[in-house]
């Protein structure tokens, strides 16, 4: 049986004062956490080793928002995996839709990062999602497929087993629209078929997959219990702990 695995992913908000402050309300709220649900929190950077600290004794987990794909360099303005692991970090979000609509990423340079993520010992929740254009022409298959192969191109099966694969329609992405959770399903399903051509059905079963996309207290029990997903990758409603806490226990 997959754990349901909530990440909320900070994007680019809250300071240092207020991320104290969001930390704490989430301690507060998740002392504990359901039987087979993990919380995974993730901050801007500047606030990842405070985060690390705070959340000593927590069950919340603590995740990144991007990395690079080397140790250390002449690269400004990136961090590492190296450095992630230092601030505490256990997972890193790669493949963002915002991260290839606004930066340049690719499947390619997403495949590259997940690579190193894993050498590096992180966990990967590797995104993919398809644009309102891309749904109205009816290419969504095309499009996840063509993501989920070039994401995981020579991936093992043994390293796809410690990932999370997010499914985000970019088109639900802070926009107030949810994809029903039969269109949620219907693009989950296909990502564990293509997971089972990739690496048998016996990995494929294994691998956790997210839905993210305006997902809110009130939507997420019937998202969260549609046989192919296993968790939430939360934006907006990840920045209020009330919020957050609430879709945690609606995994349960």
């Amino acid at each position: 049986m997959r754990n349901k695995i909530i990440a909320g992913n900070w994007k680019m908000n809250k300071d240092l004062n207020e991320s104290v402050e969001l930390i704490n309300g989430l301690k507060a709220k998740l002392a504990t956490l359901p039987k087979g649900v993990q919380a995974i929190i993730c901050p801007p950077y500047i606030s990842l080793a405070q985060a690390k600290d705070l959340l000593k004794g927590s069950p919340i987990e603590l995740g990144a928002q991007n990395m690079y794909h080397e140790d250390e360099g002449a690269f400004t303005g990136e961090i590492s995996p190296k450095m992630l692991k230092s601030a505490g970090c256990k997972y890193v979000i790669l493949g963002h839709s915002e991260r290839r609509q606004y930066f340049g990423d690719t499947d390619a340079s997403i495949n590259t990062k997940v690579k190193k993520a894993l050498t590096s010992g992180l966990i990967p929740i590797i995104c993919v999602g398809e644009t309102l254009q891309e749904r109205e022409k009816n290419i969504t298959n095309q499009v996840i497929t063509t993501q989920v192969k070039g994401c995981l191109k020579d991936i093992s099966a043994a390293d796809i087993e410690k990932s999370i694969i997010a499914y985000e329609p970019v088109w639900a992405i802070g926009t107030g629209k949810v994809a029903t959770p039969q269109q949620a399903q219907d693009v989950h399903k296909l990502i564990r078929g293509l997971l089972t051509q990739l690496y048998g059905s016996a990995t494929a079963e294994k691998v956790v997959t997210q839905y993210g996309g305006s997902v809110k207290p009130d939507n997420a029990k019937e998202l969260l219990h549609q046989p192919d997903i296993d968790g939430a990758l939360v934006g907006g409603a990840c920045l209020k702990a009330d919020s957050f806490a609430a879709i945690v226990q609606a995994a349960e």
